[in-house]
């Protein structure tokens, strides 16, 4: 698939399977994180690969989390969050790594590691995958970035999840000019 192409074509894909990224696929896909401008060259982004087993582990860290918070947390939201990692064959944790910098200040540094994880989802389309990018609570609640083993600072940018589009609602194309204006000075 061409650049423009992917970049024009690209949605969320929520319903995803297996598959997930081959070895190969998984490598293109944090090159092109790695891709992201980066005012500075901080490198201020970390990416954690959650699969397997592992996602099962982050579904019971969540409730864990949930637990401490909310000791009454009823049963469905329990499943809610135990399966929320199931969602995907192959989770990437993006991880904004913000360093003091008296040049480059921490909303730069944060929205670096954002364009990080958009080059990594139109990485994955470009290749045939589906991919969607969460939050949450979870993604920013110090316990969960205990449990992650990020350092003091550490801000989680998103839960990216990849796999095989199990169908995908098409979505229009937006008119460029409603978004659009030119200013004259």
């Amino acid at each position: 698939m061409d650049a423009l192409t992917a970049l024009h074509t690209r949605s969320s894909i929520g319903q995803l399977d297996a598959p997930g990224p081959t070895a190969e696929q998984l490598n293109n896909i944090i090159k092109a994180g790695l891709r992201a401008s980066d005012h500075g060259r901080l490198r201020p982004w970390k990416f954690l690969l959650i699969e397997g087993s592992a996602r099962q582990k982050l579904g019971e860290l969540f409730v864990n989390v949930a637990l401490q918070d909310n000791p009454g947390l009823g049963d469905d939201e329990r499943k809610k969050l135990q399966d929320n990692p199931q969602r995907a064959p192959a989770i990437v944790v993006v991880v904004a790594k913000v360093q003091p910098n008296d040049k480059i200040p921490a909303v730069e540094q944060t929205l670096s590691a954002a364009g990080a994880a958009q080059l990594m989802l139109l990485a994955a389309h470009a290749q045939g995958l589906g991919a969607v990018w969460k939050t949450g609570k979870m993604a920013y609640h110090k316990q969960v970035h205990k449990g992650l083993g990020l350092e003091d600072g550490d801000q989680i940018v998103g839960f990216l999840y990849f796999g095989t589009a199990k169908g995908s609602k098409p979505h229009s194309e937006l008119p460029v000019n409603d978004f659009l204006s030119v200013w004259k000075g």
